[in-house]
């Protein structure tokens, strides 16, 4: 299973950044899958999730409102938008996947079975 990660870059306080997470080896729609972050010397921490059935999705306090995390099936392919960017928002993102998570589990990183490589998120004020 692969989890490629991509999108991030260098952006200006209040800017946008989709970031995309294309899974290869396993039929996304079968899987919930949820993107965290961590930025540096800090835990890593969650972002948003999304549901396998019914596409419920959840955020992060820090997040409602600005972010928005969607899926497309047919490319086997994960989004986060992420609008108002804000200094504080810098740090690495990573998508994970799991097939059999329990709801209650949707904001437990350790309870992500596959993760991705990251993607460099940096806002400047």
């Amino acid at each position: 299973v692969q989890l490629q990660a991509s999108g991030g870059g260098l952006v200006q306080a209040g800017g946008s950044l989709r970031l995309s997470c294309v899974v290869s080896g396993r039929t996304l729609s079968g899987y919930n899958v949820a993107w965290f972050r961590q930025a540096p010397g800090k835990e890593r921490e969650f972002v948003a999730g999304i549901r396998r059935s019914g596409g419920t999705t959840y955020y992060a306090d820090s997040a409602k409102g600005r972010f928005t995390i969607s899926r497309d099936n047919a490319k086997n392919t994960v989004y986060l938008q992420m609008n108002s960017l804000k200094p504080e928002d810098t740090a690495a993102y990573y998508c994970a996947i799991d097939k059999s998570l329990i709801l209650s589990s949707m904001r437990d990183g350790d309870a992500y079975d596959y993760w991705g490589q990251g993607t460099l998120v940096t806002v400047s004020s």
